[in-house]
């Protein structure tokens, strides 16, 4: 067995669900056997910025930024040009708390993804093939972006400031009791036994008082209940702090443990909770982990957070968690430990074939197109002209293709290799084609934010027509502007920037103060 080819849980993996658009990025949680023999794989969800509402893209880019401000961002990082900031976006992604099951067929590799590092350069992402980062958790339900909780705290900002270190003799001058308060002293005159005998009585009391209170008598009906109950840790600690604050005389702390008004009752979190609390708790385990912030806000927010927490850790301790653990245990015995995968080797339909000469119907466009185009079209992303293999890519009427290195590239991380105008209008033009490409007069490919193509001119004959064609019938009005206002539109400075919106409130100021002189 190819040890390459072989997937556990824990695996990072690319899914297809679709021969034209990228893999879907998962991290493998579970591998279960059907009824029917298949293997399927449940998976935890990552989004692409790609596949990200606009608003919530800016949320996480000024969430980013501030961060770098705050850090005062290493020279390396600031030296970014701006491919490398391109391609970046394409190695981000959003971690998900949802699960989803897919056919462990539809696995078409392996790859990496790790919460970003304050300590490493970002920059280090792009030298590894099939790496990915994460720093945000995106709510598909809510749509919401958090950040994630599981930040590990390194650098400067979270190191201790170390004192110099003390002479031999010298004091460090510290009040020892503002620092600490003392709960138990083991030089105390008492002996072993005598503190043993006062615990027993602390329970003994402890026993009695539940007898007396209604609301444990429910809870612990029989005496046995009851009794273990009043063992639990909250009665020792109760007991031992009251001999050590009446200064280890059993007399006075005895009175204190039975006052007049009846015997004092000590409960700790075990005991505050209900059945359907404990219940919900549970549940919110499963889903939630130990992420208690979570767990409280929807699941038990009448609770406090140390509540919570102090629940938790006395839960570990019960015979529920025990058995828990072993149905878990014997769960994960029954499932597949690992499943093997075949290298998938079968031709993508959007492979450009070619039959006597010409190229054949592609992508849905009509017989011959890519032939009445010229069949020299260059690579939508990386511009060349030559390439063992074309792909399809983007709407059928555009007639878009890309080679075998971009195709790769687009189906792993979900963009072109170059920048594009529509994706950031700040960024240059990409860089010219190679020399054996005739010049174009086009901008070079422009995209939608979602990496679809919008306009294709990336040969000398790519002008196509529209399906369906409109005509734009200017007013009187605003042809009268286009001569009075020529200043301020200036058209072929506009026409040249398409994605540059026009001031119509300097062109109507403009008019109005023409038409008034």
């Amino acid at each position: 067995m190819d040890i390459c080819n072989g997937y556990t849980a824990g695996h990072y993996v690319f899914f297809e669900n679709s021969s034209s658009n990228p893999y879907l990025i998962r991290r493998i949680e579970e591998l279960n056997k059907t009824a029917s023999g298949n293997v399927e794989a449940k998976v935890v969800c990552f989004y692409r910025r790609r596949d990200i509402s606009h608003s919530l893209i800016q949320l996480a880019d000024k969430h980013a930024k501030e961060e770098k401000e705050e850090e005062k961002e290493s020279p390396l990082e600031a030296e970014l040009t701006d491919k490398q900031k391109h391609q970046l976006r394409h190695r981000e992604l959003f971690l998900s708390r949802q699960y989803e099951s897919l056919p462990a067929t539809h696995i078409r590799g392996k790859c990496s993804v790790a919460l970003l590092n304050e300590t490493e350069a970002v920059l280090s992402y792009l030298d590894k093939e099939d790496t990915f980062f994460y720093s945000l958790v995106y709510d598909p339900t809510q749509k919401t972006l958090l950040a994630d909780k599981g930040e590990i705290r390194v650098g400067p900002r979270f190191q201790a400031d170390v004192p110099d270190m003390l002479q031999e003799g010298e004091s460090d001058e510290w009040d020892q009791s503002k620092l600490e308060e003392k709960l138990w002293d083991p030089d105390c005159p008492l002996s072993s036994k005598q503190i043993d005998q006062f615990l027993v009585v602390a329970r003994a009391v402890g026993t009695f008082a539940r007898a007396l209170d209604c609301s444990s008598s429910v809870r612990q009906p029989s005496l046995h209940t009851s009794a273990a109950a009043a063992s639990r840790d909250i009665t020792l600690f109760h007991a031992m702090d009251t001999l050590h604050r009446h200064g280890y005389d059993l007399s006075s702390a005895l009175s204190v443990l039975v006052p007049s008004g009846g015997p004092v009752l000590c409960r700790d979190e075990m005991e505050e909770w209900s059945a359907s609390e404990a219940a919900m708790f549970e549940e919110a385990l499963e889903k939630y982990g130990k992420d208690f912030n979570d767990i409280r806000q929807d699941f038990l927010p009448w609770k406090s957070l140390t509540s919570i927490i102090e629940y938790y850790y006395m839960w570990k301790t019960t015979d529920r968690y025990v058995q828990q653990k072993r149905l878990k245990a014997a769960e994960a015995e029954s499932k597949l430990k690992q499943v093997y995968i075949p290298t998938y080797n079968k031709p993508n339909p959007n492979q450009i074939s070619v039959t006597n000469g010409k190229m054949a119907t592609v992508n849905g466009a009509g017989p011959g197109a890519y032939h009445a185009a010229g069949g020299g079209r260059a690579c939508e992303s990386c511009y060349s002209m030559q390439s063992a293999q074309w792909y399809s890519w983007g709407p059928p009427n555009m007639q878009c293709r890309l080679c075998v290195s971009c195709w790769m590239y687009w189906k792993k991380y979900g963009g072109l290799k170059m920048p594009s105008r529509a994706e950031a209008p700040e960024e240059k033009t990409p860089p010219s084609p190679v020399p054996n490409e005739p010049r174009s007069r086009g901008h070079g490919p422009r995209q939608s934010s979602h990496m679809v193509p919008v306009r294709n001119s990336g040969s000398p004959k790519s002008s196509t027509k529209t399906k369906q064609a409109f005509l734009l019938q200017a007013t009187r009005l605003t042809k009268l502007a286009r001569h009075m206002c020529r200043d301020v539109i200036r058209l072929r400075r506009a026409a040249r920037r398409p994605f540059v919106p026009i001031n119509c409130g300097a062109i109507k100021a403009e008019c109005k103060s023409s038409f008034n002189s």
